[in-house]
């Protein structure tokens, strides 16, 4: 195809509309149009032509596009702008003066487009519509956006790691992780960020601002993707499907995590340790394993967290609120996530399955404490007596061993605990409450465990078997106390007469000869 050179002497011409679509006869009318004016006009070999129709007034904007040309200069920062429009748009970044103000609920912004747009959300119209699959945009950039998933092109393409995106600004944000760069600081804790929308999330913890508001429920949020998100819970609609298992989930995010179960791709590694992760957040709550960093600080109670959402669980200890309700048997949980680990109880579902014994599970966590029993690693160390355990929680629980630290206090009869997990079963002998029954017999626990132990008195399944002499368990902690037979380790000791117990439970109990307490059956 033939290439044409328009020189500079010669001014645009009302260029065709879209009505051309064919390449040919695209560029035989733009000939058309422009050859009167041409003084300079050459044809070369043949090469890829790419035109663009603009209606003549938007053709000088496209210009400045090829020749990079930036005459506007900011004043107060230096930056430049290829339009005198852009600058005026920039300049109220300075001023912070916002004089489009929206009739119907008095937000105000800076620049009349985003005004413009923003009124369509009180109007509910979306005049911009995907040809493809009829879904409807308020914001014409959003549909243009939105066609790049049917095509599946990403023509931003990064020149350090070839990773390639979407949208120029996705590419510029990820250029950030090369650089390390943080531009954008927060005025009131200097806090900084790679992405402005991270800096204007973030600045909403300090406002405690929350303007959108649920029509349905009236819960408010600070960010209007948070509500979206929510309004999901009350349509219970879930439009991103994984095309391998056909598993449906509420959010685009959520599938994205989902599908990297099937490809065990895990692209995010940690320079320090090569850990690898499959999510960019899971890697930023590791790294702060290595710097003990503890951001988040408990207003009431002065504890620090690592991590914002650690904190907000911890909150709720002090409010003592359940917001979550079971719809099928009105139980309340302190967190979504606890409600809906307590759902897969009501359906059974068990989607979390061993790929070495086929050992299903409800939740993801109980799968990777699962497969460590078959890697039998590790990796876990006690820096005071170098017991090594599998897993972080069970070496934090260890460590309380050596403190002696009780944080957790029963309200009734203020006993102390090392865990919280024991508190809540403590607390059950007050209430008398056994909400574990047995479908076969009718026997009722306190304690899952315990309903999980007597189940195999029905089923006779002993799935722990010892290595050394091969008898075989109901229990995973009965065959743990079966082979301290083996080993003749007594590691627990009495501190009162030095008795020594190859188990935990037997030290407790023969302490109970010192105290004269009677043991609480569970």
């Amino acid at each position: 195809m033939n290439q044409t050179y328009i020189s500079k002497r010669s001014s645009p011409h009302d260029a065709c509309r879209e009505e051309n679509t064919e390449s040919g006869n695209l560029k035989d009318d733009l000939v058309s149009h422009t050859y009167e004016q041409l003084t300079n006009f050459e044809i070369s070999a043949e090469v890829d032509l790419k035109i663009k129709c603009f209606e003549s007034e938007k053709c000088g904007k496209h210009l400045l596009t090829h020749t990079k040309e930036k005459s506007h200069i900011c004043e107060i920062c230096s930056k430049v702008f290829t339009q005198g429009s852009s600058l005026k748009s920039h300049l109220l970044t300075h001023t912070k003066e916002k004089p489009y103000v929206c009739g119907i609920c008095t937000k105000a912004f800076a620049r009349i487009d985003t005004f413009k747009t923003h009124l369509l959300t009180h109007t509910k119209e979306k005049p911009y519509v995907c040809k493809i699959c009829s879904k409807g945009f308020t914001q014409n950039g959003s549909l243009k956006s939105h066609m790049l998933i049917h095509t599946n092109e990403k023509p931003y393409v990064c020149e350090i790691c070839c990773k390639a995106f979407r949208h120029s600004i996705s590419l510029k944000s990820h250029y950030l992780i090369h650089t390390k760069e943080k531009p954008y600081v927060c005025g009131t804790c200097n806090k900084v960020f790679t992405e402005k929308c991270s800096l204007k999330s973030h600045l909403l913890t300090h406002t405690k601002e929350k303007r959108y508001v649920c029509e349905i429920c009236s819960k408010a949020f600070a960010r209007n993707g948070t509500l979206k998100f929510h309004l999901l819970t009350h349509t219970k609609e879930k439009p991103y499907v994984c095309e391998i298992c056909g598993k449906a989930f509420t959010h685009k995010v959520s599938l994205k995590s989902h599908l990297l179960t099937h490809t065990k791709e895990k692209p995010y590694v940690c320079q320090i340790c090569s850990k690898a992760f499959r999510h960019s957040i899971s890697l930023k709550h590791h790294l702060l394993t290595h710097t003990k960093e503890k951001p988040h600080v408990c207003e009431i109670c002065s504890k620090a967290f690592a991590r914002n959402d650690t904190l907000k669980f911890h909150l709720l200890t002090h409010t003592k609120e359940k917001p979550f309700v079971c719809e099928i048997c009105n139980k309340a949980f302190k967190q979504n996530g606890h409600l809906k680990s307590h759902l897969l109880t009501h359906t059974n579902e068990k989607p979390y399955v061993c790929e070495i014994c086929s050992k299903a599970f409800r939740h993801s966590l109980s799968l990777k404490s699962h497969l460590l029993t078959h890697s039998k690693e590790k990796t876990y160390v006690c820096e005071t007596c170098n017991k090594a355990f599998r897993q972080n929680s069970s070496l934090k629980y260890h460590m309380l061993t050596h403190t002696k630290e009780k944080p957790y206090v029963c309200d009734i009869c203020n006993k102390a605990f090392t865990q919280n997990n024991v508190l809540k079963s403590h607390m059950l002998t007050h209430t008398n409450e056994k909400p574990y029954v047995c479908e076969f017999c009718s026997n009722s626990f306190r304690l899952s465990i315990g309903l999980k132990s007597h189940l195999l008195t029905h089923t006779k399944e002993k799935p722990y078997i010892c290595e050394i002499c091969s008898k075989a368990f109901a229990r995973n902690e009965t065959l743990k106390f079966h082979l301290l037979s083996h080993t003749k380790e007594k590691p627990y000791v009495c501190e009162s007469c030095n008795k020594a117990f190859r188990h935990n439970s037997s030290l407790k109990y023969h302490l109970l000869t010192h105290t004269k307490e009677k043991p609480v059956s569970f």
